[in-house]
Formats: structure tokens, C-alpha cells, sequence
């Protein structure tokens, strides 16, 4: 019971345990029968047991597993009972219901996470106990780049299982950037024809002087899209996509030239960029390049429902590391500069992003952006994702506006996990396991009333360096366990934290991430086939600076 990972509010354990068996049943009562689907295909998987459909709670035989909503509690919020009238899991909803059927699986043990039985005689038994559990913050997420590289289908829904394990329920799906453009638009289908794949990619960081010369590419199908959204439904989370304006849009440029600041650059010679870094190749502050993107976002509403989750309403519009100097020369901006009154030009980039909040907000949806979207002046309603450190979030929370606090320094799952020269194309500062179990998302210097607006947090996955699964899987856990952690337990102050228990749990769940396949970096240090030997990272010297 105590090797849980999130750690659960409450545990109190007994004296026996419930075995089941071939004639143990499952009974999904109204309002759980999804979770019931779930649980049962998961667990016939694992143990090869059928787990018969039960009619009533009574009808397991006190070997069996029951499901109900029960009202007063909270939305994720449940309760397990492990004693001799079986197993009974309740929660405020069905996302409660599944988050403790999640934690059912873990008592089950490490191998209840395969995909079939190793042996058909084993003795799957659930110990005698009650966990009472809820989550520290509504949105616990992970940003996950598929626009450096291309993740395929599989990968993704293979995340959102890792994801609901650990009872993450938020995807950040980023989807757009310079490299690559990764959903179809069948209105604009030279965003995939043309840009979502690259000639060639940089090896490492860009002063690498190493390329891989392969084409790089893929895009999602609309179908792929909407079977991403409800496979992740399924599993109570919510997908927020990410389409990137008006920097990181190189893609965009290379597919429609007349996106960009074409009085200032030939953009009909741009392709979808190669190397890594902030490109200056940014998007015309023009009324056409704000109905493409109108016409884009059509497309991606309809993709993405707004009642596919307690999150779908959003919609991230990027806003990040736009480099201003194409609009300084551009007679085009600098006459639209003029034409709105605008101060100059980080007030013509609030123009931009105030336009796409209100157009959003039309549409019963609601903007997030990275904190650069403050820059200018942000509308009541828009939402913050504080990136550059804590500044971003205290501003956007003070001004009234909702935060997921995602600060590099502490929640970059890119950079290096030690100092060591063994670890694969070091990248930033070092993060360790302990780094982030000790990250504390909420800032000191909030008021209660500004904490409030703290949703939750999330760990960012940029996948210029990685690139494929083994590598994602690598610099992504074990840490996104204790990042999950963070975000659902009720943890103490991040200097009281008890890191070596958290380290003792993690023995067990390192066995269950083998079991689910996962290729994470191990506490000794990577595996010979996890290096990347000659590779150039971009290591930083030194701690992180202070928050």
C-alpha cells in the first residue's frame, strides 16, 4: 500500500486480502459502465481472468470488484475498499471512478500492467484496505511535442496510457511549429502536403555540425485526430492543441508563402526549417493571415469538442518567442502599427492575440497561451501557461487571469537528468528526479485568492533532441512519475518532502514502467544504447536561476 505512486490522502490497511479468481465478477453500476469497460479489458489482459459481468454489487461473492458514483464526493475523488465483501471502488464521477481503478491496478502488483498473463495459475489478490484520495489541482498535464518530431499514432495513444496511470488528465498536444505542421486542414492542404515534412534534420543542438539527411515527416488525419481525442476521453483527459501564431510558423510560411512578411523576405524560397533555435520567420500582422487561421481553427474546434473534458474548452494559441524584427522593416506592419494606434510592435502581437481571444470566446472557447501573451495587454478569460520561470504566472494570476505554472527551469523534461558526460545530448540545466519532486507549482508570494487561480501544473516534453519513442520514454520518466506526484498528492513544503520514501515506492514502480515498456532512464545512470556518444548538447553551467 505505501509503494502507491501518486501518493494517496489517505491509506489504511487490513489484515487479508480479496483473491480473485475465474468465478469473480465485475459490476459497473449507472454512470461508471466506461471505467467498467476499461477495467475489465485491462485486467483480462494482465491476468487472463473474465472478470463476468455482475448484476448488482451483492452478486460478486465477496471476490469480486464493484463501481458506483457516489454524490458527495468531489469529481475526482474517491474512495477504495479492499475488505472481505470484495473490492468496491466509489467516486464523485467517472473520472473519480477511474482514477481509482488506476490505483486498484497498482495494488494488483507491477504485472498487472502487462498485456497478457506470464502464468495462468498466479493468484491475483488485492490486499484488505481503504485509500480516500483526491487531487491537489484540477489540471496536471503533459506538453508533448510532435512538431520537431513526428510521434505516430500508437505513440500518442501509448502516452495517454502512461498518462492515465499516473493519473495525469491533460494533453497539451503540441502540434505546429517551424519544423513541421502535424494535423490535416483540409481547407488549407498544404500545411501537411508541403509542411509537415523537413529535407533533413540537425542532429543535436544547432551548433552540431552533425544532420541526419533522411526526410523527416507525418502528419495525424482528422480521423486520427478525433480517434486521439476519444481514446483519450476514455481515460478522463482532456487534449488542449496547440497552434502555434504568429512566431514558430516557418512551416506554415514554407506551405503559404503569402503567410509571411513577404515585403521584407522571399518566403516563396522558405521550407519547413531544419535546425533548432527561435526562427525570425514569423507570420504577417495582416486581416488575411488572421482569416487563414480563422479558417484553420474552424477545422480544429470541430476536431477537438469543448465536452470531450473539463479542459476541452481550451485552445493554445502558442504566442511565444516571436521575433519582432521582420515587422520593424515591414511597411505592411508598421502601416498596420498606424492604422489600429498601436504603440509599436509588442502591442501589435497583443492585437494578435486579443483577436483570436475574442474569437475563441465567440465560440464558447477559451485561449491559453505561453506568458509571452501578457506582452500588450491579455482579455479577461484567457489563460497562462508561465514557462520563463514564475514571473509569468504571478503576473497572469495577479491580473485575474488562470495559470498553469510550467516554469523550464524545473519542469523541461529536455534537459539533462545529471551532470554527467554519459547523459544523451545534454540540454540545460540539470534536473534531477529529486529536482523535480521537490518543484512546488504554487508561488510563495500569491495571496489565496491568487493561488486559486493556479490550475495546476504540467511537464513540457520538447522533442528537438529525441528522436524517437526510446528517446521521448528516456528523458520523460521516471521524472514525469514524480511530476505527477506533485501535481495529485497533498505534499509538504519542498524542503520536508520525504525524497528517499518517494524513492522507495519508485523500486516497485520502476517494475511496473517494465511492464508497461517504458524506456526510462535508470537511477544508476543510461544504458549503453541510451547514450548518444558525440553528439553536441547545449549544456548550462551552473544551478537555475532563482524563480
Amino acid at each position: 500500500m505505501t509503494e502507491l505512486i501518486p501518493a494517496p490522502r489517505s491509506v489504511v490497511a487490513g489484515s487479508g486480502e480479496v483473491r480473485l479468481t475465474a468465478r469473480s465478477g465485475l459490476h459497473a453500476a449507472r454512470g461508471t459502465e466506461g471505467v467498467g469497460q476499461w477495467l475489465r479489458t485491462v485486467l483480462w489482459q494482465a491476468t487472463g481472468l473474465p472478470l463476468r459481468e455482475a448484476r448488482e454489487l451483492d452478486d460478486t461473492d465477496g471476490d469480486g470488484i464493484g463501481l458506483r458514483l457516489d454524490p458527495r464526493l468531489g469529481p475526482e475523488e474517491y474512495r477504495l475498499v479492499s475488505d472481505p465483501g470484495g473490492v468496491l471502488v466509489e467516486g464523485g464521477s467517472a473520472a473519480g471512478v477511474f482514477r481509482g481503478a488506476q490505483t486498484l491496478r497498482q495494488l494488483l502488483g507491477p504485472d498487472a500492467f502487462r498485456r497478457a498473463p506470464l502464468r495462468r495459475d498466479r493468484v491475483w489478490a488485492v490486499p484488505h484496505v481503504t485509500v480516500e484520495d483526491a487531487p491537489r489541482f484540477r489540471w496536471r498535464g503533459l506538453m508533448l511535442d510532435v512538431a520537431r518530431h513526428f510521434m505516430p499514432k500508437e505513440g500518442v495513444l501509448r502516452y495517454l496510457d502512461l498518462m492515465a496511470a499516473h493519473k495525469l488528465n491533460v494533453l497539451h498536444f503540441h502540434l505546429t511549429d517551424d519544423q513541421g505542421w502535424r494535423v490535416e486542414i483540409r481547407r488549407h492542404p498544404k500545411l501537411t502536403e508541403v509542411g509537415s515534412w523537413r529535407a533533413r534534420t540537425k542532429i543535436g543542438h544547432r551548433a552540431s555540425p552533425l544532420w541526419d539527411d533522411k526526410p523527416h515527416g507525418g502528419h495525424y488525419t482528422q480521423d486520427d485526430i478525433r480517434e486521439i481525442v476519444a481514446y483519450a476521453a476514455e481515460r478522463h483527459i482532456s487534449v488542449v492543441p496547440e497552434i502555434d501564431v504568429p512566431g514558430h510558423s516557418q512551416a506554415a510560411i514554407a506551405a503559404y508563402p503569402e503567410l509571411g512578411n513577404t515585403d521584407v523576405v522571399d518566403t516563396a524560397s522558405l521550407t519547413v526549417w531544419d535546425t533548432w533555435g527561435i526562427n525570425p520567420n514569423v507570420l504577417a500582422p495582416t486581416d488575411d493571415t488572421l482569416r487563414f487561421y480563422e479558417e484553420v481553427l474552424e477545422e480544429v474546434l470541430e476536431l477537438f469538442p469543448a465536452d470531450a473534458g473539463p479542459f476541452s474548452p481550451f485552445v493554445h494559441i502558442g504566442g511565444d518567442e516571436c521575433v519582432k524584427d521582420q515587422w520593424r522593416a515591414s511597411d505592411t506592419a508598421q502601416k498596420q502599427i498606424s492604422n489600429l494606434g498601436l504603440a509599436d510592435e509588442e502591442a501589435l502581437q497583443g492585437w494578435f492575440i486579443g483577436h483570436f481571444h475574442t474569437w475563441l470566446a465567440a465560440r464558447g472557447r477559451r485561449l491559453i497561451g505561453w506568458d509571452e501573451i501578457l506582452q500588450g495587454g491579455l482579455a479577461p478569460g484567457a489563460a497562462v501557461s508561465s514557462w520563463r520561470g514564475y514571473a509569468g504566472g504571478v503576473t497572469a494570476a495577479r491580473a485575474g487571469h488562470d495559470v498553469v505554472m510550467c516554469p523550464e527551469q524545473q519542469v523541461y523534461l529536455d534537459h539533462r537528468q545529471a551532470a554527467g558526460p554519459e547523459e544523451p545530448v545534454p540540454i540545460g540545466y540539470v534536473r534531477t528526479l529529486e529536482d523535480v519532486y521537490r518543484f512546488e507549482p504554487v508561488p510563495a508570494e500569491l495571496t489565496p485568492e491568487e493561488a486559486a487561480r493556479v490550475l495546476g501544473t504540467q511537464a513540457n516534453v520538447w522533442t528537438e533532441v529525441m528522436e524517437d519513442q526510446g528517446r521521448v520514454d528516456y528523458q520523460t520518466f521516471p521524472r514525469l512519475a514524480a511530476l505527477a506526484e506533485v501535481a495529485w498528492s497533498a505534499l509538504p513544503a519542498p524542503e520536508e518532502r520525504d525524497f528517499a520514501g518517494f524513492e522507495r515506492r519508485m523500486t516497485t514502480h520502476y517494475r511496473r514502467l517494465d511492464a508497461l515498456g517504458v524506456g526510462y532512464r535508470p537511477p544508476t545512470g543510461p544504458l549503453p544504447w541510451q547514450t548518444r556518444p558525440g553528439v553536441l548538447g547545449r549544456p548550462i553551467d551552473g544551478p537555475p536561476p532563482n524563480l
